[in-house]
């Protein structure tokens, strides 16, 4: 099949079959062409919880379907590739974070969203990188655990040094791949262009950068700016939507190092088997588990 007839297919099959298809800002074109939606992971979950689908196809990793799961519970959620997961929400389990709060019992626990249910379900409350600022300003607490992006941690702690922000060693294996001599080099190659970088980047980086924020923030900054180049640091998928959405801009890669190998592990092929029947994996959790990770995520809904 073409890249088109399968494209056709899918959109054919969940039609037919009653599916929504999100995907994740990271998805490569061709995914991104046959999706409902398409955003971050946090905003991808929100929508979910207003589609009339019965069920939903997370093409993402593990971790986001699962937030689907928790604020949709009545949907039946897959995600496209079990194999596709964020090796970050991984870097604490439950055993460990049970031992940080027994020796900081008076630290509140702010969560990436980037983490499992599982540690959802210990976390005071859970936050993206867009809204982090504003709801660890709202907590009451000065006392912060930040799991499990210390790089992420670090910009929000510069950002409110009133807070007590204690970081724990963890972070993203696709930003940390770019270092300051990458800004430098396509400073150097792009002197124009503007750099707008994700704050899951390491200090250096994100110290170097003319705009700092989210997918979604890099993307709308890049369409709203008058500039015309933009070195971007974050996932390469972003150069390649921007290039199609705003083809009057030029937009480089900060490094071609910069690829997540777990989203990139969801294909065509992934979704329309799974539409089919033949492939992708059901979340389930359980009701315990859905419970007390939606209480973390409903305080960030609450503070930000």
């Amino acid at each position: 099949m073409t890249v088109r007839e399968m494209q056709d297919e899918i959109m054919r099959l969940k039609k037919e079959k009653d599916f929504c298809i999100l995907a994740h800002a990271y998805m490569s074109q061709d995914i991104v062409e046959v999706a409902d939606y398409v955003s971050d992971s946090f905003a991808l979950s929100k929508q979910a919880t207003q589609v009339p689908q019965k069920n939903v196809l997370m093409c993402g990793v593990k971790f986001m379907a699962e937030t689907v799961k928790i604020l949709a519970p009545d949907k039946t959620v897959y995600v496209s590739n079990d194999e596709a997961t964020c090796p970050m929400a991984h870097q604490m389990d439950v055993q460990l974070l049970k031992q940080m709060k027994e020796m900081y019992p008076d630290y509140a626990v702010v969560a990436y969203i980037n983490t499992t249910a599982e540690l959802k379900t210990l976390c005071d409350v859970c936050v993206t990188s867009s809204a982090a600022e504003k709801i660890i300003r709202n907590l009451d607490n000065e006392n912060i655990l930040f799991i499990p992006d210390c790089n992420l941690g670090d910009y929000i702690s510069k950002r409110i040094p009133e807070k007590n922000i204690k970081l724990v060693q963890g972070g993203c294996p696709t930003h940390v791949r770019m270092s300051a001599k990458d800004v430098e080099k396509a400073k150097a190659k792009h002197p124009n262009a503007e750099v707008l970088v994700h704050p899951e980047c390491v200090p250096a980086v994100v110290a170097m950068a003319d705009y700092v924020g989210s997918t979604t923030g890099i993307m709308e900054y890049a369409k709203a700016s008058d500039k015309k180049e933009f070195i971007i640091g974050t996932e390469n998928s972003i150069v390649e939507h921007l290039q199609y959405d705003c083809p009057d801009k030029k937009f480089y890669p900060l490094s071609k190092d910069c690829v997540c190998h777990n989203m990139k592990l969801t294909t065509l092929t992934d979704i329309l088997d799974c539409l089919k029947g033949e492939g992708g994996k059901e979340i389930t959790l359980s009701e315990e588990v859905m419970v007390e990770a939606k209480r973390s995520i409903d305080k960030m809904l609450e503070l930000g």
